[in-house]
């Protein structure tokens, strides 16, 4: 999943803003490198404000990974996609919103979840799930639109709505670490051009 972007806390509480430094830190600099003092520094409040809501950097981990899951929610909800009155219109041109918010620097754009999940899968299982929890919970949101295309398309095809939407979302992960590899965003774009043209083929192809 994409953005939200800005790089320094914006508003509210002190556990919000640190949940805004967790977004932006972890994503520029890693889970482990993100000390308690850095995310205090950058939220602008005490250990003992950090403290206060959250138990241990694990708990703060844990939060971060809901946090992103409902602010992105509240992007993609809001996104231009959704205009679109066909249903494999409305797939396609969201993976065109995902490719078109695939810009400029890499923390801005990369996922939260898919960074701290490489990271922390083995170490941190109730990090690794929350995670996980806000990926196939932004997959499923997807599901209904692939449901509407294969009827609409008079499809049978030997797969799922949810095993596509899934697979929708490795693709845009690897693109995120392809970015991060290059230290460009062309090759994460191609991939995303990739999964395009593949899912126009799907809707074609299987009858």
């Amino acid at each position: 999943m994409p953005r939200p972007t800005k790089l320094t806390p914006e508003h509210g509480d002190a556990r919000t803003r640190l949940l805004q430094s967790a977004r932006d830190l972890i994503r520029s600099q890693g889970y482990a490198a993100t000390s308690v003092g850095d995310l205090c520094r950058a939220a602008g409040v005490t250990k003992g404000a950090f403290f206060h809501h959250f138990e241990n950097k694990e708990a703060l981990g844990v939060a971060a990974a809901a946090y992103w899951a409902e602010t992105t929610s509240e992007l993609f909800a809001n996104a231009p996609y959704h205009r679109q009155d066909d249903p494999l219109n409305r797939f396609l041109a969201y993976i065109d919103f995902r490719k078109q918010i695939i810009d400029g620097d890499l923390a801005r754009f990369t996922c939260l979840v898919g960074t701290m999940t490489q990271e922390i899968y083995g170490s941190h299982p109730a990090i690794r799930d929350a995670c996980a929890a806000s990926i196939f919970g932004h997959a499923a949101t997807l599901e209904p639109d692939i449901e509407a295309a294969i009827a609409s398309r008079g499809i049978t095809p030997d797969w799922s709505a949810e095993s596509l939407a899934i697979h929708t979302q490795a693709v845009l992960q690897g693109a995120f670490i392809l970015a991060k590899a290059t230290g460009n965003t062309e090759t994460a774009k191609d991939s995303v051009d990739h999964l395009k043209r593949y899912v126009e083929l799907l809707f074609k192809t299987n009858h």
